[in-house]
């Protein structure tokens, strides 16, 4: 038997595997991660690595708002050379120290840093020295016994940790000759196995084809090795059984002494392997397993492997091909050619060389000192200069990938703490105009354009919910569904992405931190809500565009209020409401051809239900309604007769006595001369006994919203006939709670004689009742308010009482619309009075 040790890469890393040793065997941190955004989760102690991801534990097990945001692999804390340190495995929402994103290259945690995952874990790094030996039952051999006796692979002994498998280390690349199929199976960063717990774990490394523990491929977390189980690398040929020796089990005499020796007599120890060649393994730094960083242009089979220099505060860029590199690599492309070539061109091409080469020299000098004036910039805080010269420094050098990165950071900095104070302002038009200045930074910048995209994604979403009134409105209807479609579909189609660029966005802009996590709360709300009134919504809204299109309108009225019932939270019914009331009264006017009051609705028509829209301008299209012309015609009119300029009015509506509304015209003309005529009358019998009649009587005739004028010129009138008007008001009122009392005595009309299929006597004569006891005490109503007197308690209950009871019937004799004759059903409507045209009576 013989063993080998791994010759080493050099007195640097020899020194940085010195250190590893002793912070494992010598446990003398007291790592401790404190919570700063979520105190609830408690703390995290870490023996000697912790992995973070979103299968580890503790992170496991905490709520889906906050393992989305981790990746699978995320990051490792690790103890190297008595120090601790933080990699990030590039995860897709990023990692922070001290709010500076970290990339490739680990980072040494202090006492007090502050670290966060994801862009929602934070916590406060403790770090305090403790000293304490390893136990004994700490120390322990794992050996590697090749599965197959007959796959001519050697025996590999563990002795400390963490160990690096790798096609590139010397107990596999040994095998490159006979086995070069099998190796090539191999990743350079396969697993690793390391101690944790007084026990040995591995992790595989995504490596390309996998790593096996008795058949099973691992997944993303480290798994324990139990003594005896098959471990397998990159498919059956590498294939080892495990065995487990701990120092006590060896020689309880011997458990003070260094691994190395235990390793020797685990051997001797083990009948599996004595007499066989071993290959004693060297330890790996934590920092080469965590940060292998190859450069581009690697081949897949190349087998050298390289370790990166640790980060210090800054956020660590992926490098690229240097600039000075690149020239001078096209230079060696430009002049390659035969020897031949060579040879016989060697005399002009030196002189071009060196031509080239000042040329080169001197772009190179430039170019560093516009890369350094940017960095200056950017470290003084002038991110807006610093933008600008970025843009002009792209035009030049698109592909400059660094240049990118800073371009990015300036134009971050020097435009998000704007955008947010413009959303915190609600300045919504505000804060487009600095996403659109962002937007032409973002042209020669293809890494700043999607940022700009989630800006402008954040700003929508902050002014929907601003224009709703806040998070917790219901969601309207016709106003805020195909908004917070659009905002969702946009997030849900790639919402890693999303929460990756805006944590990215947060890395630069510490203030955007807040924001963001304030509009993922409000993103949550909407899903929640969407799930349940999106889909409520459409229903709807297919059910009003199909009611209009049948022309059955008064059908909805018991669809909204079942909606209104079974889904308390949805707003925006009211609109809807009074949006089909109007539609309804303007599609029966127009079927009695009232042009009066039918143009008058018209002009104040202000739909927001696009089903009524459409229906109005169906039935314009139909000529059921009249054309936009006639109405400027009858809009210039009205006008005059609402100033009193009577003559004028008379003659517009007289040029409007031609084509299908001719006859409506007519009678509204005829409606208004009559009027004219009423009202001179009226003022030749002032003097009169009988005028306070008159006045009242001409005054029901008038309509509310046309006939202003006249009911203007006879208010000072009716004022000085104020008693004798507030008797004739006494006197309905009296009329009406008879009647009212003689309706209740008789019995209320009844669901039986409502579906009645003919108009029985009971039913004509107790809605005779109730019609007649509803006119008498509006008109009452109206007397008190013409003559601006209060009225009395008692009429207010029994004016009260009686509408409710018509509304109720008239809303009972609607919903059977669908059982009764439509005929049949507007004749018992009728019956019951016409709360329009008591409604349009003038004060």
């Amino acid at each position: 038997m013989h063993a080998t040790e791994r010759p080493s890469p050099g007195p640097a890393r020899d020194e940085a595997r010195i250190g590893a040793v002793q912070a494992t065997f010598n446990h003398d941190l007291d790592i401790v991660l404190k919570p700063l955004s979520r105190p609830e989760l408690g703390e995290i102690r870490i023996d000697s690595m912790l992995a973070v991801g979103r299968a580890e534990q503790p992170f496991a097990s905490y709520e889906h708002d906050i393992v989305v945001m981790l990746s699978r692999r995320h990051a490792r804390i690790f103890c190297e050379s008595g120090g601790v340190y933080l990699a990030d495995l590039e995860s897709r929402n990023g990692t922070t120290v001290n709010r500076a994103g970290i990339r490739q290259a680990p980072c040494r945690l202090r006492d007090g840093d502050e670290i966060c995952f994801g862009g929602v874990l934070s916590y406060r790094v403790e770090i305090a020295p403790r000293a304490m030996k390893s136990r004994p039952e700490d120390v322990f051999t794992l050996t590697l016994t090749p599965e197959s006796a007959g796959s001519g692979l050697e025996t590999i002994v563990i002795t400390r940790f963490p160990y690096l498998v790798s096609k590139t280390d010397a107990a596999f690349s040994r095998y490159r000759n006979e086995h070069a199929r099998q190796v090539g199976y191999l990743s350079r960063r396969q697993a690793h196995i390391f101690q944790k717990g007084g026990g040995a774990y591995i992790e595989d490394l995504a490596s390309t084809n996998g790593t096996f523990v008795d058949g099973q491929r691992l997944q993303d977390c480290a798994v324990p090795l139990q003594d005896g189980v098959l471990l397998a690398f990159g498919g059956d040929h590498f294939a080892y059984r495990v065995s487990i020796r701990r120092a006590a089990e060896i020689d309880p005499g011997k458990a003070r002494e260094r691994v190395p020796a235990a390793a020797d007599n685990a051997v001797e120890d083990n009948p599996a392997i004595a007499g066989k060649t071993t290959f004693v393994v060297a330890p790996t730094s934590f920092l080469e397993i965590f940060c292998v960083d190859h450069e581009p242009g690697e081949s897949a089979d190349s087998n050298r492997s390289t370790l990166p220099a640790v980060a210090g505060r800054e956020p660590d860029r992926r490098r690229t091909r240097g600039r000075g590199a690149a020239l001078f690599s096209e230079l060696a492309a430009a002049f390659a050619g035969s020897d031949h070539d060579r040879v016989r061109r060697s005399v002009w091409r030196g002189a071009a060389l060196a031509a080239l080469l000042s040329a080169v020299v001197l772009a190179l000098s430039l170019w560093n000192a516009s890369d350094r004036e940017l960095k200056d910039m950017v470290a003084r805080g002038e991110y807006a200069q610093a933008a600008l010269l970025a843009n002009r420094s792209l035009e030049q050098h698109p592909d400059d990938l660094e240049l990118k990165a800073l371009a990015t950071e300036a134009a971050l900095k020097a435009n998000a703490p704007a955008w947010l104070a413009k959303l915190a302002a609600r300045d919504f038009d505000g804060a487009r105009a600095v996403v659109a200045g962002m937007s032409e930074l973002g042209i020669r910048n293809p890494e700043l354009r999607p940022l700009v995209g989630e800006l402008d994604w954040l700003g929508k979403l902050q002014q929907l919910v601003s224009s709703r009134g806040g998070p917790e409105m219901p969601i309207r209807i016709y106003a805020d569904e195909d908004g917070i479609t659009a905002l969702i579909e946009r997030w849900n189609d790639d919402t890693r992405e999303h929460q990756r660029a805006l944590a990215r966005i947060a890395s630069y802009v510490p203030q955007f931190s807040g924001p963001y996590a304030e509009a993922l709360t409000h993103l949550r709300k909407l899903q929640s809500e969407a799930n349940v009134y999106l889909a409520a919504i459409e229903r709807l809204k297919a059910t009003i565009a199909a009611e209009v299109n049948r022309d059955r309108p008064e059908a909805l009225e018991s669809v909204l209020k079942e909606y209104a019932a079974k889904y308390p939270g949805l707003g925006g019914l009211d609109s809807v409401r009074q949006d089909l009331a109007r539609y309804i009264e303007i599609r029966g006017e127009a079927r009695a051809r009232k042009p009066g009051r039918l143009f008058a609705l018209l002009l104040k028509a202000r739909f927001v239900t696009p089903p009524f829209q459409e229906g109005l301008r169906a039935l314009t299209a139909s000529g059921q309604l009249p054309p936009a012309d006639l109405l400027q015609q009858y809009e210039a009119a009205t006008k005059a007769w609402e100033e009193g300029n009577t003559s004028q009015a008379l003659a517009g509506l007289q040029k409007m006595a031609a084509g299908p509304w001719a006859e409506a015209a007519a009678k509204e003309l005829e409606r208004k001369q009559a009027v004219m005529a009423q009202f001179a009358a009226l003022q030749q019998s002032r003097a009169a006994s009988g005028y306070a009649e008159q006045l009242l009587a001409f005054r029901a005739t008038l309509d509310a919203e046309e006939d202003l004028y006249f009911a203007r010129a006879t208010q000072a009138d009716l004022n000085l006939q104020k008693d004798a008007v507030l008797a004739r008001a006494q006197e309905s009122m009296n009329r009406a709670r008879a009647l009212w009392q003689e309706y209740r005595n008789n019995g209320v009309i009844e669901a039986s004689q409502r579906i009645e299929t003919a108009i029985s006597s009971q039913f004509r004569t107790r809605a005779r009742l109730l019609s007649e006891a509803s006119r008498y005490a509006q008109q009452g109503m109206q007397i008190y308010a013409q003559v601006d007197a209060a009225r009395p308690d008692q009429w207010t209950a029994i004016h009260d009482e009686i509408r409710t009871e018509a509304q109720q019937q008239r809303s009972a004799l609607l919903e059977l619309r669908n059982v009764l004759d439509p005929e049949l059903l507007k004749t018992k409507l009728a019956l019951l009075g016409d709360p329009s045209d008591d409604a349009r009576k003038s004060p």
